[in-house]
């Protein structure tokens, strides 16, 4: 197979491709699983644990002795030499003066740093605990994003059936209009009051465009969030919701809550962080301490103007040496012992910003809990208004199709059925949406 045609059916493929997914229909878990793939802020977030692991790598490295070459070539030039060279060439002697000369430098040093109050055993645990900490935030901001498309699927599905509701109301609304012509043509029904049946048909119209016009921008911020571009077509699969769903057990706060303390990445960061401050006081106390290093290094040196041998000479100039140092902090200006309790105010505030994170998600865990605990209460009371509101529509559609209920009774009937079904479908969805979010804090994925 030729270039052209692999090229022409590779293109092939990928319009195949974008094809499946521009007519497919997204679910909860679709949606989910693909953000955590190509969402650019858990991009940066992966990034950025990436670069954590490798400050690890360089604090472990830090361990060990270093070792270095190095070289130095120069060329110089004397312009009131006077000491002249002798050399004898077939029997005569030729004298010159050298001005210009090389000197070249050839050296391998080692250092080590033995002991300088265990500050780079330290500081590696340290960063294997900011690496840690990276990931867990990695982590929050994969969470942060599912609540985020949880939220918005589940509007999603109640404008869905909110849309399905107007589409019904504009459509009795319809009906009655012409239902008004007709009585208006036989005098049975004033023109004002035909005015009235199609304001109601507009208006209902108006419910309906707004309804389908929210259900987009929510489309619209969902896709935005999975990061996909303008071109692609983007649409949301509707499962199957009963009412069952709004009405399951809703979980105590406190099993949620000592759930979420053993589960959530946002908590075990905290918790990490001040295991991290914690060490950095160790890390400031090594100022204290004093640092012992050994080093070593062996080296050589040329020099043209010499009359021995190049090879002679890097052999004869040959030199190897070894030593330790030991730095004995005195008086650092309060260096150290500023850092020291710098260090401890910080391990002060980490402790306080667990405590904060951990009130935070009792709060959001709480919030949840009692948006779950009123909608389900007002989505049972919103039931047995629907049915009781729906009997007394109907008998009053009958009753104005005969001229016994005058229209303003039948705009009044029917809007307490709307509202009615509007609380309906809000509650529901309330419910649904409160009760995924307690049992996401819990440790499992929304709508699962």
């Amino acid at each position: 197979m030729n270039m052209k045609k692999i090229t022409i059916f590779t293109f092939a493929a990928m319009l195949m491709v974008q094809g499946a997914w521009a007519q497919k229909a997204w679910t909860l878990d679709e949606c989910i699983s693909y953000a955590l793939e190509h969402n650019i802020s858990l991009q940066k977030a992966h990034l950025t644990a990436a670069s954590a692991g490798e400050d690890v790598k360089g604090a472990h490295s830090a361990l060990f002795p270093s070792l270095s070459a190095s070289t130095n070539h120069s060329v110089g030039y004397r312009p009131w030499q006077d000491n002249k060279t002798a050399t004898v060439t077939n029997g005569q002697v030729n004298t010159k003066v050298e001005k210009n000369y090389y000197n070249g430098s050839y050296g391998i040093n080692a250092q080590w740093t033995v002991w300088n109050g265990n500050k780079l055993v330290n500081t590696l645990r340290q960063n294997k605990l900011t690496a840690k900490q990276a990931e867990l935030n990695e982590e929050t901001t994969a969470n942060s994003i599912q609540e985020k498309i949880a939220e918005l699927y589940i509007k999603i599905l109640y404008l869905s059936e909110a849309i399905n509701v107007n589409e019904q109301t504009l459509e009795t609304s319809k009906k009655n209009e012409q239902r008004g012509m007709a009585m208006l043509e036989v005098g049975k029904m004033s023109k004002a009051d035909v005015a009235q049946l199609s304001a109601q048909r507009a208006t209902d119209e108006y419910n309906l465009v707004k309804a389908r016009t929210d259900i987009a921008t929510n489309k619209l911020q969902l896709k935005q969030l999975l990061e996909l571009d303008g071109n692609t077509a983007f649409d949301v699969f509707i499962p199957t919701t009963t009412d069952d769903h709004a009405l399951d057990e809703i979980p105590s706060v406190q099993s949620v809550y000592e759930q979420a303390l053993m589960s959530r990445p946002e908590i075990a960061s905290k918790e990490m962080d001040i295991e991290n401050k914690g060490i950095g006081i160790k890390v400031a106390k090594a100022g204290y301490m004093p640092t012992i290093s050994m080093t070593g290094g062996v080296g050589t040196s040329t020099n043209s103007l010499s009359n021995t041998a190049w090879g002679n000479q890097f052999k004869t100039n040959f030199d190897a040496s070894a030593g330790v140092s030991v730095a004995i902090p005195i008086y650092d200006k309060r260096q150290a012992k500023t850092a020291v309790n710098k260090a401890r105010i910080a391990r002060q505030q980490a402790q306080l910003d667990l405590q904060a994170q951990q009130k935070e998600l009792y709060k959001s865990i709480e919030t949840y809990w009692l948006n779950a605990e009123t909608n389900q209460q007002k989505f049972r009371s919103a039931i047995t208004a629907v049915q009781s509101e729906q009997q007394s529509f109907d008998l009053l559609q009958e009753q104005f199709n005969l001229g016994l209920k005058n229209i303003v009774e039948l705009m009044t009937g029917k809007d307490k059925l709307l509202k009615a079904q509007q609380n309906k479908l809000e509650s529901k969805y309330q419910t649904i949406l409160a009760q995924q979010m307690l049992k996401f804090y819990s440790g499992s994925r929304p709508l699962n």
